[in-house]
């Protein structure tokens, strides 16, 4: 449209952000990108975001649909197989194991992982080969004003760029969702998540195994090799106070502590990488999009980190909008089209949350007795073939 600088402004260089921008400049939108910061690409520096991501099919599908999957395919690490451990006995051992294979529902794995760093080190470079994508590092976003036919966002480098949508995947403490005045409904557990990369001596066969005994699980997504080993990344969730200590402990100790709470399935773990922390928490905006204004990722949602549900929900966001703005390039981010994105999304992102989070809760329970209903209730889920692969299903994002 005459006037503008850019069709779309997409606040936020996340992963969520950097994929939205490669979307829409794929479906021939100019795109100003933004973020405070430049994106840590390597493993070891200082930063460097040590979770992974699992793409399940519909996620891989809409990043081959945008240009990106090609880049990201050599690294990718299958998963054919989701094993769920209890460990909720007197002591930390397995009881109930079962294996949800891919090939009950498909004849592709669930999902494809790759490290976040990774992610954002080749979807950085795929932007930087598109003429209609400016990526600007060192700029965020400070304020926001919206009319019915424009947005203009103030910028900490001092322009103001017009645009005709402003799209916010800015995190879960989104300056421009705070700038629109859509509030929040956040619910904290008062755990935290520590996140690290380790080597074992068994392989995982790309199986992707939570561990449950209390607190939260202890989750092991594979990992390509790591100097010769076999690797993955751990998230490990407990207890706010448990993790913060777990996190201070020197080597030595940790990895004492993770190897007993892994139970040994894949024998002693080394940590391989730096150990990072956050709180886990599940949230959800009231609204998804204001004038010229469109939420996706945690800017919308937030879940905790269990079922490889959070960056597949952000994907859905992301290809909703792509979808609706490609329709119809006119409309783009008039106030129709917004509401359409808003109906077309809210319910399952607020079915996902609730879902999740109590997921999660499930997985904190700590008491004997109700440890021992898990169990049941994980065997009596794995013997109803027909429930199991509708969870499945579901989980891969099929609606309900």
């Amino acid at each position: 449209m005459p006037g503008k600088d850019f069709d779309i402004l997409v606040s936020g260089g996340g992963i969520a952000g950097l994929t939205a921008a490669a979307a829409f400049g794929q479906a021939g939108f100019s795109v100003l990108v933004v973020d405070p910061t430049p994106p840590v690409t390597d493993r070891d520096a200082e930063g460097a975001d040590l979770r992974s991501t699992a793409f399940l099919q519909p996620a891989r599908d809409f990043l081959d649909q945008i240009g990106l999957w090609g880049h990201l395919a050599p690294q990718a690490m299958p998963l054919q197989t989701m094993r769920i451990v209890d460990a909720g006995g007197p002591d930390p051992e397995p009881r109930v194991s079962h294996d949800f294979q891919s090939d009950d529902i498909s004849d592709r794995p669930f999902g494809w992982n790759l490290p976040n760093w990774l992610l954002r080190r080749e979807i950085a470079a795929h932007l930087g080969e598109m003429a209609n994508v400016d990526y600007r590092t060192g700029a965020g976003t400070t304020s926001l004003f919206t009319r019915e036919a424009e947005a203009r966002v103030t910028l900490t480098d001092g322009t103001r760029p017009r645009v005709r949508l402003v799209v916010a995947a800015d995190g879960r403490n989104s300056p421009m969702r705070q700038a629109a005045g859509i509030d929040v409904k956040t619910t904290r557990f008062g755990q935290k998540a520590l996140a690290f990369a380790v080597t074992h001596d068994l392989p995982h066969h790309n199986v992707s195994t939570e561990v449950h005994r209390t607190g939260g699980p202890f989750t092991f997504v594979p990992l390509p090799d790591h100097e010769g080993r076999p690797c993955s990344a751990i998230v490990w969730m407990e207890e706010g106070p448990k993790a913060e200590a777990l996190a201070k402990l020197d080597t030595a100790a940790f990895e004492a502590e993770m190897t007993r709470r892994s139970c040994g399935l894949f024998g002693p773990l080394t940590l391989a990488s730096r150990r990072t922390i956050w709180p886990i928490i599940a949230q959800e905006a009231e609204h998804l999009s204001a004038q010229r204004l469109a939420l996706v990722a945690e800017a919308a949602h937030v879940v905790p980190p269990i079922g490889a549900q959070g960056l597949n929900m952000s994907l859905k966001d992301i290809a909703k909008l792509t979808e609706l703005a490609s329709a119809s390039p006119g409309t783009l981010g008039d106030r129709a089209m917004l509401d359409t994105y808003h109906r077309s999304r809210i319910a399952d992102v607020r079915a996902r949350v609730a879902g999740i989070a109590a997921l999660n809760r499930i997985s904190m329970l700590s008491a004997p007795r109700l440890r021992d209903l898990r169990a049941s209730g994980l065997d009596a889920l794995y013997g109803m073939k027909p429930v199991r692969t509708a969870m499945m299903q579901l989980g891969l994002g099929a609606r309900g």
